[in-house]
């Protein structure tokens, strides 16, 4: 009978449907002990149904219970049973609760007497319960994709609205006569900002050191120093197209090497790319690749070295 069969393994059933999945699997069990051989007069009909269910050839299936309810109405319950089984089976691709639901309905108002009357009232609820989840999942889905699209919708007005601000930026930045007073840099950021009486100017995004975290204790640690300089020299001829030399290392840098009884190092610039390897552009900011410096693109470093004049204060923050 139909309650020999499992589902195939591998299959495992999907969604709010999964504890629907397992009552319909523990249920399988339940014609086969019920009906025995109290039937065998449709017997024919009963294992060729079976075996299209066992081949997962559902529609056939139904078919031939439809066949048995018409020719042997008193094994109708188990029959709509076993039809209400079928139709919500997990491996069921077509599988239909509605009609699922039908069968035991029937079953429960038209066989008060059954052996499967309280079974198929638990399957009612069960279904029940899946439909409802489903409907409730389906409403917050589309709510869902309502708000998803009109955020989309508010990113583009975003990002409109951003290159709108930059392109202004762009204009009074290259309107300024004035030259920056300070230069902020923050490390873990990765940010400098040039900075005019307390206004910010402009920011740009930088790379640091190779080890970055911590100040700069000693020549090599590949660390860009922390604390208070000044712009002190500048190389309009540099091997990393243009530089401004920081004041590098002061008397606090000096005092932590001499306790260390190593050398602090110096040669701390902000500059641009490598001659030769301009072409890397902004993506040279995707990682710490200096020996302690800071960086900028070339086109940034033009700018930086325009509206930086030497003895401007250089503020290294952690």
């Amino acid at each position: 009978m139909l309650a020999s069969h499992k589902a195939p393994k591998g299959k495992k059933p999907k969604g709010v449907s999964a504890f629907l999945s397992i009552c319909v699997a523990g249920l399988m069990a339940i014609p086969i002990f019920v009906s025995g051989c109290h039937h065998m007069d449709e017997g024919a009909l009963s294992q060729e149904a079976n075996r299209f269910f066992n081949q997962g050839n559902y529609e056939a299936a139904l078919d031939k219970y439809d066949q048995i309810i018409a020719n042997h109405p008193e094994v109708a319950d188990r029959v709509l049973f076993e039809m209400g089984i079928t139709y919500a089976y997990p491996t069921n691709v077509q599988k239909d609760y509605q009609k699922a639901l039908e069968c035991f309905q029937k079953i429960v108002r038209d066989f008060p007497d059954s052996q499967f009357r309280h079974d198929s009232q638990m399957m009612i609820l069960q279904i029940q319960n899946v439909t409802n989840k489903d409907h409730i999942i389906a409403t917050q889905q589309a709510e869902l994709e309502t708000y998803r699209q009109a955020l989309e919708g508010k990113t583009d007005e975003v990002l409109k609205l951003q290159e709108q601000v930059e392109t202004l930026e762009e204009k009074v930045f290259s309107l300024r006569t004035e030259p920056a007073d300070k230069v902020l840099i923050e490390k873990q950021a990765r940010r400098l900002t040039l900075l005019s009486n307390g206004e910010v100017i402009k920011t740009y995004k930088i790379a640091l050191g190779g080890d970055p975290i911590g100040p700069k204790e000693r020549q090599g640690d590949n660390k860009t120093p922390e604390g208070t300089y000044i712009i002190d020299s500048r190389n309009s001829n540099s091997g990393y197209h243009l530089s401004l030399h920081i004041s590098y290392p002061n008397e606090k840098d000096i005092l932590r090497a001499r306790e260390l009884g190593v050398s602090p190092g110096g040669d701390i610039m902000i500059h641009g790319i490598k001659n030769g390897f301009s072409q890397i552009g902004a993506s040279h900011a995707e990682i710490d690749w200096t020996e302690g410096c800071i960086a900028v693109t070339n086109q940034e470093m033009e700018e930086i070295f325009k509206f930086v004049p030497n003895g401007t204060i250089v503020d290294i923050r952690p």
